[in-house]
């Protein structure tokens, strides 16, 4: 039943996933079950639920990715969701899983070998550390899932984002509330307006992509708003 699923939400996007792409995303869930006996990658332990609200889940930024090649970041990758499900599934993209803490970056770095998947690298830093250097304003797409709440997160994702590429960040039913109080910093980061599109996904309420278009240069340094800031996580 999931793995039809799977299928119909890459139609969606146009696409087909052949056999040996849904045995990759098989064998990604056994490696990422596996590891999280070691290690917290994931609270989703049942292999039923994982295959819905894991790979369905990644599966429903495909429709909102740019058809043709392009660069894709995944911040906060965790335990590889979206990231290596995408880069899967759309083995034209580059795509880099940012992930600060080693355990988990180690982790992606073996999966992305064992999956033999030649278009992933992992940066094991600091998404802020990355926007100092080469990455910034370097990606078509930068994603995010559960890392933190939206007036933070785009602190994190807009100034990685190309002029012309998309944030999309991935929220469950606070995600409306959230993007109303992080209008304010989305403007002053090059953000454009940002539409919440709601997800439907089998046995989940609330789920949405909030997608940000990039349209102006994020300005080197911003002081932080305490009102926001306060009590998140930095």
């Amino acid at each position: 039943m999931s793995q039809e699923l799977w299928h119909s939400l890459a139609q969606k996007a146009g696409l087909t996933l052949n056999s040996v792409q849904t045995d990759q995303l098989n064998s990604y869930l056994d490696l990422l079950l596996l590891a999280n006996q070691r290690m917290n990658l994931t609270r989703i332990i049942e292999r039923g639920d994982a295959e819905v609200l894991h790979i369905g889940d990644a599966l429903t930024l495909l429709p909102h990715l740019p058809t043709h090649a392009h660069r894709l970041s995944d911040v906060g990758a965790g335990g590889g969701v979206p990231g290596i499900v995408l880069a899967i599934v759309r083995p034209d993209i580059h795509v880099t899983l940012i992930e600060a803490t080693r355990k988990k970056a180690a982790f992606l770095r073996d999966a992305a070998a064992e999956l033999k998947l030649s278009n992933v690298v992992v940066e094991p830093q600091r998404a802020e550390m990355i926007a100092r250097s080469t990455g910034r304003e370097s990606f078509d797409v930068v994603a995010a899932r559960a890392v933190a709440l939206l007036p933070i997160l785009v602190e994190w994702l807009l100034p990685l984002a190309k002029i012309g590429g998309v944030v999309l960040a991935m929220k469950g039913p606070t995600g409306v509330d959230e993007l109303k109080q992080a209008e304010h910093a989305i403007g002053q980061l090059g953000g454009g307006p940002a539409l919440p599109i709601p997800i439907e996904l089998p046995g989940t309420t609330g789920h949405l992509i909030i997608k940000i278009p990039k349209i102006a240069c994020t300005p080197p340094r911003l002081p932080r708003d305490p009102s926001i800031a306060k009590g998140l996580p930095i």
